[in-house]
């Protein structure tokens, strides 16, 4: 018998935010339909739990501008609608079910929106995994398909010792000039050398 996970949303204008709370999901399965319902289904748990979800919701959805990321403890969807308008309320139809709650945390108000990092939850912030489109999703494995740590490997070249190599370089050309400096000084020094022996052999011919 298959079990509800809990889930949170928020909205700005064109936007939702829906957080699904399940950790550590397997063969987790997400589809979005552009008349509004949302599908999900995993497994999780030491033995296995099925979770399932049907969400119709309130108004239609731009699949395609829509991003999914899962994550270790959470499923996060950002769904963008169909048209920019205030919904207050996630489900289509009646009170919505015990587990869909408000998401306080990301809820912004209408008068708010135009406030500098109101409503910016773009996937960068979500452990560096990035976001999937959800027409890319079809039969997809949870964690497996996402490959979700790919973002802190592509941080490998980011390290502190990388940003070393360039100092080396110019420790190196700091070097470089202060041999060609010397190098320069003692050509210097043997001209006037040559300057002094000339002089003096051209005073012994005068004489």
């Amino acid at each position: 018998m298959s079990r509800h996970p809990e889930v949170k949303w928020a909205e700005t204008t064109d936007k939702i935010f829906l957080t699904v709370v399940l950790a550590d999901s397997k063969e987790t399965k997400v589809n979005l339909l552009p008349e509004g319902v949302f599908d999900f289904s995993a497994k999780a748990g030491p033995e296995n739990h099925v979770y399932e979800l049907k969400l119709e919701l309130h108004d239609k959805v731009n699949v395609e501008e829509s991003k999914i990321n899962i994550g270790e403890r959470s499923i996060f969807c950002i769904i963008e609608k169909a048209e920019p308008a205030r919904w207050d309320k996630l489900i289509r139809r009646g009170k919505a079910p015990h587990y869909v709650k408000v998401d306080w945390d990301k809820w912004v108000d209408e008068d708010d929106e135009g406030n500098a990092g109101a409503g910016d939850m773009d996937m960068g912030g979500m452990g560096g995994m990035g976001g999937m489109d959800f027409s890319s999703l079809g039969g997809m494995a949870g964690l497996e398909g996402l490959g979700g740590m790919g973002g802190l490997e592509g941080l490998g070249g980011m390290g502190g010792m990388g940003g070393m190599g360039g100092m080396e370089e110019f420790e190196d050309s700091d070097d470089e000039e202060e041999t060609a400096n010397s190098g320069d000084k003692k050509d210097e020094a043997a001209k006037e050398e040559a300057k002094a022996e000339e002089l003096t052999t051209s005073a012994k011919e005068d004489k």
